[in-house]
Parts: structure tokens; sequence; C-alpha cells
């Protein structure tokens, strides 16, 4: 019988994460400062751990991962790859469709990845608290589960539309022990002045992330832990690609296309950056290699943003980035896929993008819910809203091979598990969600606020 599922044993866990950094045909862009000057390290340090600073600023191509993270890794890696056969024939196709299942971690989802290096080193720094956002709240799950295992406090701000849309989310964040307020809240004042405008303000990322940087600027004690957009993070999140390559080796294959969702680009990063090693290497079997990130049309940072220098929250405490942002101040529509509601990309995937090395589709938010639940009937799994997105466009890959009898590999990363999400698709069997493709002049309006650099 052909294996449908390819498991690694405990021992094979990668003992390094990569760096993609080290195989970009051109160095990243720097952070810069208000000034347009690349920002001085030592202002990082107020809210990161020196070990989390040195991750973001380097070029090593590989980076061991400490022996206490690999211990706790233990606990759910290395996950599965899972081939999709059922989904094969429901379709049709000829295509042979994998997936790599993150939902088994116990956030259910991929985040833990990097929030428990991220809790660890902030640990090792003698940091008592930790601060973070999260949208959908797989972030805030992921951190606050982390932080229990290395005895740290954790507050979380959550945007609000989610934080009424997910209650179960919160439940689990404070089942670990963490505080969670609806963003924005009343304990900053970034959260004051936005409550001041709008009462009702619905809440972003970027805000949220205002908040939660301000307190922990403030605070000597407290540190910022980030979910997805730098690059620290990305690296943490290539432990999916490394064991996805072993995968594939047990069993002879080589993916021809891969597919992540992608909001701030930590899933997409975490599944692709290994195997686009491979193709910077010159090797044959990557040589055709397509690595495409699936964003929503709602909001399309990437297939509509611009190229720019931007913030990566809606105050200005965070230093300039250069990547795809639809404007630091853009205040998305509020979608299920929460984890994908981001302004920007991460600046790694945004310059890779940029260069040619990976592409991007926007696909509309009653298309994923109807790609998640045909996945679903397939293969049993019920995926959450963002994974939903790389279900999608795999399923379009699928029905292209199908009319050109091509037998394409096609991998993708299933972020997580929907069972907080099923309000979402309560929604959608009663008809209650629209697409929505954000308007053109609304991205252009809030385009004409980037800040003016160099």
């Amino acid at each position: 019988m052909e294996a449908t599922r390819i498991d690694l044993e405990q021992n094979d866990i990668p003992t390094h994460w990569y760096n993609v950094v080290a195989d970009m045909k051109n160095p990243p862009a720097p952070p810069l400062g208000p000034d347009g000057k690349p920002v001085a390290p030592e202002r990082m340090m107020a809210i990161f751990p020196g070990a989390i600073l040195e991750q973001e600023m380097s070029a090593e191509r590989w980076i061991a991962i400490p022996q206490e993270v690999r211990e706790i890794y233990r606990l759910w890696r290395p996950s599965p790859l899972v081939r999709a056969v059922r989904l094969e024939q429901a379709l049709g196709t000829p295509a042979k469709i994998f997936y790599k299942f993150e939902g088994c971690s116990p956030a259910g989802s991929h985040k833990p990845n990097s929030a428990v290096p991220q809790a660890f080193y902030n640990k090792q720094a003698g940091i008592k608290r930790l601060t973070t956002e999260t949208g959908a709240g797989q972030w805030g799950s992921s951190i606050a589960f982390a932080g229990q295992m290395f005895g740290l406090p954790v507050r979380v701000y959550m945007v609000n539309v989610s934080y009424q849309q997910k209650p179960f989310r919160r439940s689990m964040m404070q089942t670990w022990g963490a505080e969670v307020y609806a963003s924005p809240s009343e304990l900053t004042q970034t959260g004051r002045d936005a409550l001041a405008k709008d009462p009702n303000n619905p809440g972003s990322l970027g805000l949220a992330i205002s908040e939660a940087v301000e307190e922990a600027a403030g605070r000597a004690d407290t540190n910022y832990t980030l979910g997805s957009v730098l690059n620290h993070v990305l690296l943490h999140q290539s432990i999916i690609g490394l064991e996805a390559k072993k995968q594939f080796e047990k069993i002879g294959l080589y993916p021809d296309v891969i597919l992540g969702p992608c909001g701030g680009g930590s899933s997409f990063g975490g599944i692709a950056f290994p195997f686009l090693a491979d193709k910077a290497a010159g090797e044959k079997r990557a040589q055709n290699l397509r690595c495409v990130a699936v964003e929503p049309t709602s909001c399309p940072t990437l297939t509509h943003g611009a190229y720019a220098y931007d913030y990566g929250d809606a105050s200005g405490f965070t230093p300039l980035m250069k990547m795809y942002t639809l404007g630091h101040d853009f205040m998305p529509p509020g979608i299920h896929a929460g984890g994908l509601r981001y302004h920007g990309d991460s600046p790694l995937v945004s310059q890779l993008f940029h260069e040619g090395q990976v592409e991007a589709v926007a696909v509309p938010q009653l298309a994923t819910f109807e790609a998640g639940i045909t996945f679903s009937r397939a293969e049993g799994v019920i995926p959450a809203p963002e994974s939903c997105h790389a279900i999608r466009a795999a399923i379009d890959e699928a029905l292209k091979c199908k009319a050109t009898g091509e037998p394409k590999v096609i991998l993708f990363n299933l972020t997580g598990h929907g069972h907080f999400d099923m309000a979402a698709y309560d929604k959608y069997f009663a008809g209650e969600l629209d697409d929505y493709a954000y308007p053109r002049e609304a991205v252009e309006a809030s385009l004409q606020h980037l800040p003016q650099v160099g």
C-alpha cells in the first residue's frame, strides 16, 4: 500500500533553522529610522533580547536550535506530511497533492514554532513579562502557551473584531495564564487615542502591535513578541519546510509548486524558504519550482500594495521596513481569516516577490471557504480560515493539471485546524459571508500617508 502519511522520528527534528538571507541575490534592505538612516541595534534592545536581534540581522545560513527549544518541539514535532489522495480523487486530477499539517501543535497551528524560541530567549535574557498582539488568536494562543512553558506572564492585545468573533481563542489564552484585551484598549495611549476617534473601532493588527510595543517599550521588565513579518520569525518557521524536505526524500518525490497562506509571511516563508535553498544551489529538481504566496482579495498586500518603506504598526513605533504595504493606517475589513489582515508583509517575502523569486495570488473569501469544505469532506480535517486560502490555490492548481494532464506534485501548508473558527463556517452555511475586494481607490488613499524617507 502506498504511504499517504509520511512521518519522521523525533530524532529527525532539525537541529538548525534555515536562514534564507544567506541565499538571496541581494542583501535585505535595512530597517530605517524616521530620519531615513539605518536603525542602530541599541534602539531595538528596548523590546527584543540580544539573541533575537542577532537572528534578525544574521546572514548565516544555519542557526542552531537550542536543546531546550527542541525538547518542547517534541510535544508535537515532527508534524506529518500527508498526501490528500481522497481530495485528488474528488477533483479527478492527475496531480499529487500533499499538505504539511501544522494543526497538531498544542495551540492548533504553526505559530508555536516561533513562540517557543521567543519565550526561551526572553527568559534567558532575564525578562519577566511579554506583550504581543494577535489577530485570529493563533499567535496569542501560541505565545500564551510558550510563556507558560518558561514561566513568563503574557499580555495579549487582540484585534477587537476577532476578540468578538473568536471567544474560544480567548479562553485558550486565559487557560495558559495570559491576560487578553480587545484592541484598541484603554490600557495604552495608542488605544485611548483610537477609541476617542471611533468608540466602535474594529481594530487592526497594526493598531494592536502599537499597543503591545508601547507597553513593552515603557517597561524595563517587559519585552515584545511578534508572530510574523520579521526575519527571526520566518527563520524559526523554516522548521516546517526542513521537515517536509526530509519527508519527500523518504518517498522519492519533490514538489513542483508550493503554496502557503500569506498575511505577514511566516507560514508561507516557513514552508517555501527551505526549498528555495535548493533553487539557489542550482539543484536540477528545483529548477522549475514555483513558490506562491496566497492572500485575501480584501487585504491584497503583495498583489496590490506598494513596495516602499513603511511602519510595521499603525502609530509609527516600529522602524521603517522595506515591504509591500497597503499603508500603516490601512483598516482592513472584518474577514474571518483574521491572521491575514495585516497591512504589510515580511520584508524578506516582499523582496523575494519584488525580485521575481516567488509569486503571489489573491483569492476571495467565499471561494476559500468553499475550498476548505471540499477539502474537509474529502480528507476529514477542518482547516482554519487562513489555511483555506492555500487550499483554494492548491485546488486551482490541481484543476489546471486535470485540464492539461500534468501529474504535478503540489505542496501546501495547512497552518492550523479550524475547531475554534466554526462560527465562521456557520456564517458561510447561512449565506452571511460576502466577498470583499478592497477598492483600489481606498488603497491609493491609504498609500498617500506613507512616510517620506531618503
